[in-house]
């Protein structure tokens, strides 16, 4: 039985990190990336995560794992009175750092996105990774504007955090 996506998941992610514009994050997702390229990548040598999208500073859109599929985002989670939220959830990873601010063309593409989503899955929910895994992960934390993020989708509160 196939789980009811219902809860978008956003992320912040770059690699190495605060360093924009380079194939890593693709090369992560996609298990192919050069663990002694960088001192950073020996603290996360040999972790196998994925995520269905992935926005970068420019507005471009990366797709990853089919949203029917499950994506490796999420880890240790719980939201909505469920655990284990890769099992019902689209991961959008966006190019940034967790506290820092993103760019406008980020948000335009993230919404075009979730537009497109909540056309084929009942999304009831639109969450950052600091919301389904409060004390371990903090993105894409205090420099994303959730505000702008609603406006733009003309939602109501209850979707958001």
């Amino acid at each position: 039985m196939q789980a009811c996506i219902d809860l978008i998941v956003l992320h912040s992610i770059s690699l190495p990190p605060g360093e924009y514009g380079g194939q890593q994050v693709q090369q992560l997702f996609t298990n192919q990336l050069d663990w002694q390229a960088h001192p950073y990548f020996q603290q996360i040598a040999g972790i196998r995560v994925s995520s269905h999208f992935y926005i970068r500073r420019d507005g471009q859109l990366w797709q990853f794992v089919s949203c029917d599929e499950r994506a490796w985002h999420a880890g240790t989670s719980s939201y909505r009175g469920r655990v284990n939220c890769n099992d019902d959830s689209v991961g959008i990873e966006l190019e940034g750092l967790e506290g820092e601010s993103f760019e406008s063309t980020q948000y335009v593409s993230l919404a075009a996105l979730c537009r497109a989503i909540m056309m084929h899955y009942p999304i009831n929910h639109i969450a950052g990774h600091e919301h389904i895994a409060p004390g371990r992960k903090f993105d894409p934390g205090p420099g994303f504007d959730w505000l702008l993020l609603r406006n733009s989708l003309n939602l109501d509160a209850r979707y958001f955090p």
